[in-house]
């Protein structure tokens, strides 16, 4: 008997979750989104990720990220049309950050004793000599960068291989998602994976849901290694990182986490520091010619799904019986914490089958 799954929202959330799902042969699983890969909307966060492994979880809820990374490593090595490439990271900390306000304080990537130092490769303490000025201590290890405009897209045909369909739909509410399977019958389970959508979206309508605002510069310039710092002195809504995507994506210069800003229109000065920390952190960077040495191919704003009390998987039950599952809320580690999450989606929707067997 088939089992009939909607999942709405073709993020990298709800792209993984449906891919994880039609390994199972009895799923007849159709993704409905506003959104799909290709696109470039403010509502749609997935194509303006970065996107790499910068874990971001405390160890207690490290899971997610742990889970995913064995897997973005097979990708990496394996896979190359998924448009991921290695990358050795080097994290920059600062003493004054640990009890400055603002959002890094609570980063864990910046803790001295990280404990992704025994899940990703090659992790080891920096000497002081290669520590860039005005830091105190640092770390480098092996990561990955992602090149969302290959991989949103391999994702949504790695889904069509096995039998997924897609359709484009808005939803005002979660129960219009009962209508729009591709069978034609009432879905037994429907995946919320709406991200910042569900804000708004009726039945849902979580307030703990808040935009973390990022700007972006990408540019032409090639930059190793990844570097990401715990803090800057120019707000405390502002950060220094530097990624370069794969496959000619570009390097990303950021950026921005300003929580509760909708604003999606890049800040010209806001750009100008980007640029001006990028150069600052990495000389090599622009050959050494400062910010008019930057080669920029645009400016770019996404707003990350944070919610307040972490990220939200766990099954929900409308009023007529139909379960929801839902997966959103993964503020700014959606890609390096995709597949743990939509593991843990699995788990619940085979929980919900059986149960249903039995009755």
């Amino acid at each position: 008997m088939a089992n009939v799954i909607v999942v709405a929202g073709a993020g990298v959330s709800g792209l993984t979750s449906a891919l994880l799902l039609s390994r199972n042969k009895a799923n007849k699983v159709t993704v409905v989104a506003k959104h799909m890969p290709g696109d470039y909307d403010i509502e749609y966060a997935s194509p303006w990720a970065g996107a790499n492994v910068l874990p971001m979880a405390d160890d207690e809820n490290s899971r997610w990220e742990r889970r995913t990374w064995p897997e973005l490593k097979r990708l990496t090595e394996e896979v190359p049309e998924a448009g991921i490439h290695f990358q050795k990271a080097r994290v920059y900390r600062r003493m004054k950050d640990e009890t400055a306000p603002g959002y890094h304080p609570s980063d864990p990537l910046f803790h001295a004793n990280p404990w992704y130092k025994s899940v990703l490769p090659d992790y080891r303490e920096l000497s002081q000599e290669e520590v860039i000025p005005d830091h105190d201590s640092g770390c480098e290890f092996t990561s990955v960068c992602i090149n969302t405009a290959i991989y949103l897209p391999w994702l949504l045909g790695q889904c069509v291989k096995n039998g997924v369909v897609f359709k484009r739909a808005v939803l005002s509410d979660i129960q219009d998602a009962k209508a729009l399977s591709h069978t034609g019958q009432p879905p037994d389970i429907i995946i919320n994976a709406t991200a910042l959508g569900s804000l708004k979206l009726g039945g849902v309508e979580d307030t703990a849901m808040v935009p973390a605002r990022g700007q972006v510069v990408v540019v032409r310039n090639e930059c190793s290694p990844m570097i990401a710092t715990s803090g800057t002195d120019d707000g405390e809504t502002e950060m220094a990182y530097i990624m370069q995507r794969a496959v000619g994506g570009g390097t990303i210069l950021g950026g921005t986490y300003d929580v509760g800003n909708w604003e999606s229109v890049p800040d010209p000065n806001i750009a100008i520091r980007i640029m001006q920390r990028a150069v600052r952190v990495a000389p090599g960077l622009a050959g050494g010619k400062g910010v008019e040495g930057l080669s920029i191919i645009r400016h770019g704003v996404g707003l990350r799904p944070c919610r307040k009390g972490g990220v939200r998987i766990e099954e929900e039950r409308l009023e007529d019986g139909t379960s929801v599952v839902h997966n959103y809320g993964h503020a700014g580690w959606g890609y390096q914490g995709s597949y743990g999450c939509a593991e843990r989606v699995v788990e619940l929707v085979e929980e919900i089958q059986k149960r249903r067997a039995k009755s």
